[in-house]
């Protein structure tokens, strides 16, 4: 396998991590980006970007992420709280008068961007058409009880959080979180970072592959389980991810098309304090508030610890996010990792097209170790 790109001095053993993920862990195609301060000290990929073409994986090959768009979103509600439009402890329904149905009028911003809504997954059925349509699926969302399941007091809301956080932010701003990211974060950075991918960059995408596992059953008779079911890992579901429709949607929570160079770009500049090369996207202190925690616990459903900011993930036990206690971010499902390490100054992104169900998934996780060791 060619392994394509450089790193900085110090950092070959990243490049020797990159390479046997393709070896050992069946890696179709992937990059992997990290920079240190203003530094891009590793810029890496290889592979197959569509396996049926044989189209090569390369620096400017756009990667579905699925969670990793959660952190995008998260960044534009704390440039809109920065800005006086949301505040996190007033009620959603203040900004959003709809939203206050149900039983509802109490939660507050932060309880949406902290999974604390109870609102994880939607009652009534809905079309494709309809969830690829922000707006109808807020609409819903409006129009729902919270669950009175205790176990969603702090549940992951995979799908959920997107659309509420994206209505949150259209309602004060009059913009869907895809054109906020691209005019007040992409486009100052130079990022290759899309929330909604214009059709003319759709030649770009890698083909997003299910590994084994990845596509479950049918939800069992839990009612929690049945009410959090996701059609983007139904049997069918990667002729949705691989859609025209879908990648020209802005699915807020799940449909981030990116490079790891990119992604590392934006999340070094968050470890910075929200500045790069001169371009200030967010203050410093706006940042800190983004990684502070407002709640942490066990996932109800998985079991396992999460811990949550203002939409950002933080680094628990588990360290998805590599060896330093300080890091935020966002993973994708199924493999992508995404994140920063603030008291390093380092940004870093992972992204791949062959999704896993493997439990830990050692291709992040050893290539953020290397990364960690390269910085000693």
């Amino acid at each position: 396998m060619d392994i394509h790109g450089h790193t900085a001095p110090g950092f070959d053993a990243v490049t020797e991590v990159f390479g046997r993920n393709f070896k050992e862990h069946e890696e179709t195609g992937a990059a992997f980006a990290a920079y240190r301060d203003g530094e891009l000290v590793v810029d890496l990929w290889a592979g197959t970007a569509d396996p049926d073409s044989g189209r090569p994986y390369t620096a400017d090959t756009l990667q579905l992420v699925f969670s990793g768009a959660k952190g995008l979103t998260a960044a534009c509600v704390l440039l809109l709280v920065e800005r006086g439009l949301l505040d996190l402890d007033t009620p959603a329904a203040h900004y959003w008068p709809e939203f206050a149905t149900a039983g509802k009028a109490g939660i507050t911003v932060a309880e949406i961007m902290s999974h604390q809504a109870r609102l994880p997954g939607i009652q009534v059925p809905f079309s494709e058409a309809e969830f690829l349509d922000p707006r109808h699926m807020a609409g819903l969302l409006a129009a729902q009880a919270p669950s009175d399941d205790p176990r969603a007091e702090f549940m992951y809301h995979a799908l959920t959080y997107g659309w509420l956080a994206d209505e949150l932010i259209y309602r004060v701003d009059g913009r869907s979180a895809g054109a906020l990211f691209s005019d007040e974060f992409a486009g100052p950075l130079g990022l290759d970072v899309w929330l909604g991918l214009p059709d003319a960059e759709h030649h770009r995408a890698a083909t997003t592959l299910a590994g084994p596992g990845v596509l479950a059953p049918p939800p069992d008779d839990d009612p929690l389980r049945v009410l959090t079911r996701n059609p983007l890992a139904a049997p069918d579901a990667p002729a949705l991810w691989n859609s025209a429709a879908f990648r020209r949607s802005e699915v807020p929570a799940v449909g981030a098309h990116v490079t790891a160079r990119s992604m590392a770009r934006f999340y070094v500049c968050l470890a910075r304090g929200g500045e790069l090369d001169g371009v200030r996207v967010l203050k410093e202190a706006t940042v800190e508030l983004g990684r502070r925690e407002l709640r942490c616990g066990a996932e109800p459903l998985w079991g396992s610890p999460m811990a949550y900011g203002t939409g950002f993930e933080l680094q628990t036990e588990l360290g998805l996010f590599g060896p330093a206690p300080d890091a935020f971010g966002h993973a994708g499902a199924w493999g992508s990792r995404h994140g920063a390490w603030p008291g390093s100054r380092v940004g870093f992104s992972y992204a791949m097209n062959r999704t896993r169900a493997v439990w830990p998934d050692r291709r992040p996780l050893d290539l953020l170790a290397a990364l960690h060791d390269a910085l000693k």
